[in-house]
Protein backbone atom coordinates (compact mmCIF):
# COMPACT_ATOMS: atom_id res chain seq x y z
CA UNK A 1 0.00 0.00 0.00
CA UNK A 2 1.67 3.27 -1.10
CA UNK A 3 1.59 6.10 1.57
CA UNK A 4 -0.96 8.74 1.12
CA UNK A 5 0.16 12.27 0.50
CA UNK A 6 -0.63 14.80 3.00
CA UNK A 7 -3.72 16.13 1.67
CA UNK A 8 -5.34 13.18 1.36
CA UNK A 9 -4.67 12.68 5.24
CA UNK A 10 -5.75 16.16 5.81
CA UNK A 11 -8.57 15.85 3.95
CA UNK A 12 -9.93 12.70 5.77
CA UNK A 13 -8.87 13.32 9.34
CA UNK A 14 -10.30 17.21 8.98
CA UNK A 15 -13.63 15.10 7.28
CA UNK A 16 -14.03 12.47 10.35
CA UNK A 17 -13.04 15.26 12.75
CA UNK A 18 -16.21 17.46 11.33
CA UNK A 19 -18.61 15.08 11.58
CA UNK A 20 -18.17 14.54 15.48
CA UNK A 21 -20.62 15.99 17.96
CA UNK A 22 -17.85 18.45 19.06
CA UNK A 23 -17.29 19.81 16.00
CA UNK A 24 -21.20 20.71 15.99
CA UNK A 25 -20.84 21.88 19.72
CA UNK A 26 -17.93 24.14 18.86
CA UNK A 27 -19.55 25.68 15.44
CA UNK A 28 -22.95 26.34 18.09
CA UNK A 29 -20.39 27.83 20.68
CA UNK A 30 -18.94 30.62 18.17
CA UNK A 31 -22.40 31.05 17.12
CA UNK A 32 -23.41 32.06 20.72
CA UNK A 33 -20.39 34.09 21.35
CA UNK A 34 -21.10 36.19 17.94
CA UNK A 35 -24.48 36.51 19.54
CA UNK A 36 -23.49 37.42 23.05
CA UNK A 37 -20.69 40.62 21.78
CA UNK A 38 -23.67 41.83 19.65
CA UNK A 39 -24.81 44.09 21.59
CA UNK A 40 -21.04 45.59 22.98
CA UNK A 41 -20.76 46.43 19.00
CA UNK A 42 -23.93 47.95 18.48
CA UNK A 43 -25.01 45.11 15.93
CA UNK A 44 -22.76 47.03 13.41
CA UNK A 45 -22.25 46.26 10.33
CA UNK A 46 -18.23 44.73 11.35
CA UNK A 47 -20.02 42.22 13.66
CA UNK A 48 -22.04 41.06 11.00
CA UNK A 49 -19.18 41.19 8.56
CA UNK A 50 -16.80 38.96 11.51
CA UNK A 51 -19.74 35.89 11.44
CA UNK A 52 -20.37 36.35 7.50
CA UNK A 53 -16.75 36.26 6.55
CA UNK A 54 -15.79 33.63 8.73
CA UNK A 55 -18.81 31.19 7.88
CA UNK A 56 -17.94 31.70 3.93
CA UNK A 57 -14.51 30.75 4.03
CA UNK A 58 -15.06 27.86 6.55
CA UNK A 59 -17.65 26.48 3.71
CA UNK A 60 -15.96 27.09 0.95
CA UNK A 61 -12.64 24.98 2.68
CA UNK A 62 -15.04 22.18 4.23
CA UNK A 63 -16.44 21.88 0.53
CA UNK A 64 -13.06 20.73 -1.00
CA UNK A 65 -12.03 18.65 1.72
CA UNK A 66 -15.43 16.97 2.06
CA UNK A 67 -15.92 16.12 -1.78
CA UNK A 68 -12.34 14.93 -1.74
CA UNK A 69 -13.21 12.31 1.08
CA UNK A 70 -16.54 11.60 -0.67
CA UNK A 71 -14.45 10.97 -4.44
CA UNK A 72 -12.11 8.74 -2.86
CA UNK A 73 -14.76 6.71 -0.95
CA UNK A 74 -17.11 6.45 -4.17
CA UNK A 75 -14.38 4.87 -5.96
CA UNK A 76 -13.91 2.23 -3.21
CA UNK A 77 -16.97 1.26 -3.01
CA UNK A 78 -17.19 1.11 -6.86
CA UNK A 79 -14.26 -1.00 -6.81
CA UNK A 80 -15.44 -3.50 -4.31
CA UNK A 81 -18.89 -3.76 -6.33
CA UNK A 82 -16.83 -3.89 -9.34
CA UNK A 83 -14.88 -7.16 -7.17
CA UNK A 84 -18.66 -8.77 -6.42
CA UNK A 85 -19.64 -8.38 -10.01
CA UNK A 86 -16.58 -10.06 -11.40
CA UNK A 87 -16.67 -12.90 -8.49
CA UNK A 88 -20.09 -13.92 -8.28
CA UNK A 89 -19.65 -14.59 -12.47
CA UNK A 90 -22.31 -11.26 -12.61
CA UNK A 91 -22.89 -9.51 -15.76
CA UNK A 92 -19.33 -7.79 -16.33
CA UNK A 93 -20.65 -5.31 -18.73
CA UNK A 94 -22.05 -3.41 -15.36
CA UNK A 95 -19.04 -2.90 -13.80
CA UNK A 96 -17.93 0.59 -15.06
CA UNK A 97 -21.43 1.90 -15.69
CA UNK A 98 -20.11 5.35 -13.82
CA UNK A 99 -18.22 6.02 -17.33
CA UNK A 100 -20.73 5.75 -19.40
CA UNK A 101 -23.10 8.30 -20.83
CA UNK A 102 -26.23 9.22 -19.57
CA UNK A 103 -27.79 7.45 -22.69
CA UNK A 104 -26.10 3.89 -21.89
CA UNK A 105 -27.01 4.71 -18.21
CA UNK A 106 -30.93 5.45 -19.27
CA UNK A 107 -30.81 2.21 -21.47
CA UNK A 108 -29.62 -0.10 -18.77
CA UNK A 109 -32.23 1.17 -16.07
CA UNK A 110 -35.25 0.29 -18.33
CA UNK A 111 -33.78 -2.94 -19.18
CA UNK A 112 -33.47 -3.37 -14.87
CA UNK A 113 -36.85 -2.03 -14.60
CA UNK A 114 -38.19 -4.31 -17.20
CA UNK A 115 -36.69 -7.43 -14.89
CA UNK A 116 -38.04 -5.91 -11.86
CA UNK A 117 -41.94 -5.28 -13.15
CA UNK A 118 -41.46 -8.86 -14.31
CA UNK A 119 -40.23 -10.27 -10.48
CA UNK A 120 -43.35 -8.05 -9.06
CA UNK A 121 -45.70 -9.71 -11.59
CA UNK A 122 -44.25 -13.47 -10.49
CA UNK A 123 -44.11 -12.83 -7.12
CA UNK A 124 -47.44 -11.71 -6.92
CA UNK A 125 -48.37 -14.89 -9.15
CA UNK A 126 -46.71 -16.86 -6.09
CA UNK A 127 -43.08 -16.98 -6.98
CA UNK A 128 -39.98 -16.72 -5.50
CA UNK A 129 -38.10 -13.38 -6.48
CA UNK A 130 -35.01 -15.37 -6.08
CA UNK A 131 -34.04 -16.07 -9.87
CA UNK A 132 -31.24 -14.47 -11.98
CA UNK A 133 -32.23 -14.43 -15.44
CA UNK A 134 -29.95 -15.35 -18.32
CA UNK A 135 -27.99 -12.39 -20.50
Amino acid sequence: MTRQSWFTRFAKGTAQLSGRPAAFALAAATIVVWLITGPIFDFNETWQLVINTGTTIVTFLMVFLVQNTQNRDTAAIHIKIDELIRVTKGHNALMDLEELDQEELDAFRVKYEKLAAAARKRMAQGSADTDSPEP
